[in-house]
C-alpha cells in the first residue's frame, strides 16, 4: 500500500506543485506524514494500520514530488548539482541511521516506536520550515489562456488511468514467481494475460494524453533526449541496485552463514559510500556536466554487477563489502547529476512535474528489480533442483543457490549496460524543453 500509493500519487503532486506553490505542497506533505505516523502507532488492529499507512504515503509523496524541484528554485543552475548532492546525504543517512534504531526501539520498547519517534521531528521541521517553505515557493508564472475554461482544468480522466496502469503494472510485476512444477502452461497463460492487460490499459492512457489539451503526462518533453534518457537510465540503475540489495542478504544469510548484524554491516557499504560520494558527484557535475559523471557512475555500477558474478561459497564478507562499496559509489556518481540534468533542461513552471516523473521512475525501477531479481532467481534456482522452491534450501542446494545467483546477477550487469548507453545517449547540455500548456490555476482546488 505504501509504496504503490507513493508511486500514484507523485506526479499528480508534481502537477499541482507547479500551479499552487512548491513550499506549500512539501510543507503539507510534512504534516500530513507526521499525522499518518501518529496514528500508525496508535492504530488498533492491522486493517487500520493500513488505512495509517496510506495516509503516511500521501504526505510522503508530497515531500518526494517536490523535494528536488525546491532545491532547483534555491540554488542557482551552476550549483544545482551540489544542492542535490545534499539530498543524496540525507537518503543514504536516513538509510544507515533507519534500521538500527528501528532495531534497538523494536528491542527496548515495542513496534509503535517505530512510527511515534518520527512525530516530533515531523512536528519540529513543519513548524521551522513552514514560513520559509511558503514565503519563498510561490507559484511560478504561469502562461495562462486569455479565456480560462474548463479545458485547461486538471486532467482527472488522465489522472484515473495513470493509477489504473501504475496498479496493474505494480500488482502483476509483484505477484509473478517461479512456475510450479507441472503447471508451466497454466502460469504462461495467466502471465501473458496479465502483460496484454498492462499494454491495453497504458495504450488507452498514452491515447487519452496524446488527445487532451492538458495531458497529465508531459509528452512532449519524452521527445527530448535530455529528459527521456535521464527517466530511461533513472530506472534502470534502481533496478541494477535492488538486483543487489535483494539478493545478497539472502546469499549473506544462507552461504556465508552470517548473523543478521552482520549482514547489515555488510549492506551497509552501499548507503556509506552514497553518503560519502554524492556532495562530491554534484560539484562534479557543476564541472564537467552529466553525461561523464552519470555514465561515469554507471560504469562503476557495471563493474560492480560483473565483479558479484564471480562471488563463491568461500568470499569473505569484506570482499563483497568491496563489491558493494563498488556500486555504491556509481549510484552516487549517478543520480544527483542525472537529476541535475533533467530538472536543468525545463523551464520553471514544469520543475514539480519533472521532479515527480523522476521519483515515479525510481519507484519503478524498485518494484521492476525486487520482481525481477526474484523470479529470475527462483527460475534458476528451481531448474537447477528439479523444481524445488528456495523455502526448501539446504546445504546440499549451495551449488544451486549459487548457480541461481550467478545468473541473476548476469541479468542485472545487462540492466547496468543498458543503463550506461541509455545515459550516454543523453547530449551533453539540455536543448531546452517545449513549453507545454499551463493549467490555469484558477480551476485547481488549494490544499
Amino acid at each position: 500500500v505504501y509504496l504503490l500509493t507513493i508511486t500514484i500519487l507523485l506526479l499528480l503532486w508534481g502537477h499541482l506543485s507547479d500551479r499552487r506553490g512548491r513550499g506549500r505542497v512539501y510543507s503539507w506533505g510534512m504534516l500530513i506524514f507526521t499525522g499518518g505516523s501518529l496514528s500508525c502507532g496508535l492504530a488498533p488492529e492491522i486493517y487500520s494500520l493500513i488505512l495509517f499507512r496510506f495516509i503516511q504515503a500521501l504526505g510522503a509523496s508530497m515531500m518526494m514530488a517536490t523535494g528536488p524541484a525546491l532545491i532547483k528554485s534555491i540554488f542557482p543552475a551552476d550549483r544545482l548539482g551540489r544542492g542535490l548532492g545534499l539530498i543524496g546525504v540525507a537518503t543514504s543517512l536516513g538509510l544507515m541511521a533507519g534500521p538500527p534504531i528501528s532495531g534497538l526501539l523494536i528491542r527496548w520498547v515495542n513496534w509503535r516506536a517505530i512510527f511515534w519517534v518520527t512525530v516530533p521531528i515531523g512536528l519540529l521541521f513543519f513548524v521551522l520550515g513552514r514560513g520559509p517553505l511558503t514565503g519563498s515557493s510561490r507559484p511560478p508564472a504561469i502562461v495562462r489562456s486569455p479565456e480560462p475554461s474548463r479545458r485547461h482544468g486538471f486532467d482527472w480522466r488522465g489522472a484515473m488511468l495513470w493509477a489504473a496502469a501504475v496498479t496493474l503494472t505494480i500488482l502483476v510485476a509483484t505477484n509473478v514467481s517461479a512456475p510450479v512444477a507441472g503447471r508451466e502452461l497454466a502460469w504462461s497463460a495467466i502471465l501473458g494475460a496479465g502483460l496484454v492487460l498492462i499494454f491495453l490499459v497504458w495504450f488507452v492512457f498514452l491515447g487519452h494524453e496524446k488527445r487532451c489539451s492538458a495531458p497529465l503526462l508531459p509528452l512532449p518533453l519524452f521527445r527530448q533526449r535530455f529528459f527521456s534518457m535521464a527517466l530511461v537510465s533513472g530506472m534502470l540503475s534502481f533496478v541494477v541496485l535492488f538486483f543487489v540489495l535483494i539478493l545478497t542478504p539472502f546469499y549473506l544469510d544462507r552461504i556465508l552463514g552470517l548473523p543478521p548484524d552482520q549482514i547489515g554491516y555488510v549492506m551497509m557499504a552501499v548507503p556509506l559510500c552514497v553518503f560519502i560520494v554524492s556532495p562530491v558527484a554534484g560539484r562534479m557535475h557543476d564541472g564537467m556536466g552529466a553525461r561523464i559523471v552519470a555514465t561515469g557512475g554507471l560504469l562503476c555500477c557495471l563493474i560492480s554487477m560483473v565483479l558479484l558474478t564471480g562471488i563463491t561459497a568461500e568470499t569473505s564478507p569484506f570482499a563483497v563489502a568491496a563489491r558493494l562499496a563498488l556500486l555504491g559509489f556509481g549510484e552516487a556518481m549517478f543520480l544527483s547529476p542525472n537529476s541535475a540534468a533533467a530538472l536543468a533542461g525545463v523551464p520553471d513552471d514544469q520543475v514539480g512535474v519533472t521532479a515527480s516523473l523522476l521519483a515515479t521512475a525510481r519507484n519503478l525501477g524498485m518494484l521492476l528489480g525486487t520482481a525481477l531479481a526474484g523470479l529470475i532467481f527462483a527460475l534458476y534456482f528451481s531448474h537447477a533442483t528439479g523444481g524445488l522452491d528456495m523455502k526448501d534450501f539446504t546445504p546440499a542446494s549451495t551449488a544451486a543457490f549459487m548457480f541461481a545467483l550467478h545468473r541473476s546477477f548476469q541479468y542485472g550487469a545487462v540492466f547496468a549496460l543498458a543503463g550506461l548507453l541509455a545515459s550516454w545517449l543523453r547530449p551533453g547540455k539540455p536543448s531546452g524543453a517545449p513549453h507545454l500548456p499551463a493549467v490555469a490555476p484558477d480551476h485547481i482546488e488549494g490544499l
